[in-house]
């Protein structure tokens, strides 16, 4: 008996070769369609150095009128964020937050923080065959565990709360090279209690970065290095909006409105060199949208 083909009514055939030429087209992009260029974007810089600074809002820093002409022109010619804040006060606690992921429910800038073997970053760049090291203006010797000495104050330094990192990355600024060629994959700088602005005005900071980090800013932007210059919170508001801009030639100028935390900045650093985010970064993306 002949078998009676049924003709479909035309709407549902429409409906049906739409779905079979979806289904090819994801298909097709799952067999050799590029990445999006947001998940590409993020370059892999020869060397990144982080200044940390304190206790000001990005209106008194980058505002019109501040008293930083130096910070206010390297984030003119570079990428500024528009929305970028600390996550806590006081200080100690959003210093963790960027070098590791979490607080550790660490909620004063009492001293000593001890956080033994936990994951940060700076063991992340040792164990992918990378490299790391603070520098601290003030720090008496390498490696020093003290509270404080002088202006130097531990609760500034992250990296000395952890026991997986060696004594020899724990270094007095007074070391940071003057050939930047030599320079670890990713440096921290933080400027003593003065010259961070905590204890003494803008213009006391904004001197100090042009003096020690100029020269490495303008070394940068012919090196594929980067300055990313950032504060570890505001002057204690509910909102806590801090400065944070991103010096370099692979930056594209311009202020970004994006969100931006000390968890996000931490992630991206991350990405650069393909580490997985640690702790709360891992909520965040890497920024993607400054990048030429």
């Amino acid at each position: 008996m002949p078998r009676i083909r049924r003709r479909l009514p035309p709407a549902v055939a429409v409906s049906l070769l739409i779905v079979a030429i979806v289904a090819a087209g994801a298909g097709c992009a799952s067999m050799g369609q590029p990445p999006s260029p947001q998940a590409a974007a993020v370059p892999r810089p020869a060397h990144v150095v982080v200044a940390v600074f304190e206790n000001h809002s990005a209106a008194d820093v980058l505002g019109a009128g501040s008293s930083a002409p130096s910070m206010r022109s390297l984030a003119a010619a570079g990428a500024s964020f528009s929305d970028s804040h600390g996550v806590t006060h006081p200080s100690q606690p959003n210093y963790l937050a960027l070098f590791s992921g979490s607080t550790h429910g660490v909620t004063s800038d009492t001293c000593p923080t001890n956080l033994g073997g936990r994951a940060n970053l700076g063991r992340q760049l040792v164990d992918a065959g990378l490299s790391f090291t603070g520098y601290s203006e003030g720090l008496p010797t390498a490696g020093f565990t003290g509270c404080g000495s002088g202006a130097y104050a531990r609760k500034h330094n992250p990296w000395v709360d952890f026991s997986n990192l060696p004594g020899s990355s724990n270094q007095p600024f007074s070391a940071f090279p003057t050939d930047f060629g030599r320079l670890p994959t990713v440096s921290f700088v933080v400027p003593d209690l003065c010259n961070d602005m905590h204890d003494c005005p803008v213009a006391t900071g904004d001197t100090w970065l042009r003096t020690h980090l100029g020269a490495y800013a303008r070394w940068a932007r012919t090196h594929d290095s980067l300055l990313i210059v950032t504060f570890d919170e505001d002057d204690f508001t509910a909102s806590n909006q801090i400065p944070t801009f991103f010096s370099g030639p692979m930056v594209k100028p311009g202020t970004y409105s994006a969100p931006v935390t000390h968890y996000r900045l931490l992630r991206t650093l991350e990405a650069m060199y393909g580490l997985p985010p640690l702790g709360s970064a891992a909520t965040t993306a890497p920024i993607s949208d400054i990048w030429k």
